[in-house]
């Protein structure tokens, strides 16, 4: 997860927080390896657009978080995100891969299946 994070992070402009949250506990997430600022310690799945896509098991594509019912601000400086969920080839959830950007409406469809199918061939050997 940590060299993911960090190759991800790095290899887009767009990408201001790029990391993991981890379940750790029924319905909580906690920090995993990142890049960026700080982020928040704990998430539980009811809350932000990290808990939606562990909840659900869908991707999140949020173009303004300002808009996002509930959403948590780890960081001001963020104004649109990408969340993915992750699981291992037995379809577990292991956690969730945040991607938040300075920029509105920064991620499209395009990035989510791209990096869903990454996601996907990484976590399949879990």
């Amino acid at each position: 997860m940590a060299t993911l994070a960090c190759e991800l992070h790095h290899s887009d402009a767009r990408f201001d927080w790029t990391g993991f949250y981890r379940v750790t506990a029924p319905g909580l997430l906690k920090i995993g390896p990142y890049q960026g600022g700080h982020g928040c310690l704990t998430i539980p799945f009811e809350r932000g657009v990290c808990g939606a896509a562990a909840r659900s098991g869908e991707v999140q594509l949020v173009d303004d978080v300002e808009a996002f019912p509930g959403h948590i601000a780890c960081a001001s400086s963020t104004r649109s995100e990408l969340v993915l969920p992750v699981r291992n080839s037995a379809g577990e959830l292991l956690g969730v891969l945040d991607i938040d950007s300075n920029q509105p409406a920064a991620f499209t469809r395009a990035d989510a299946d791209l990096l869903g199918g990454l996601l996907e061939k990484v976590f399949a050997q879990c």
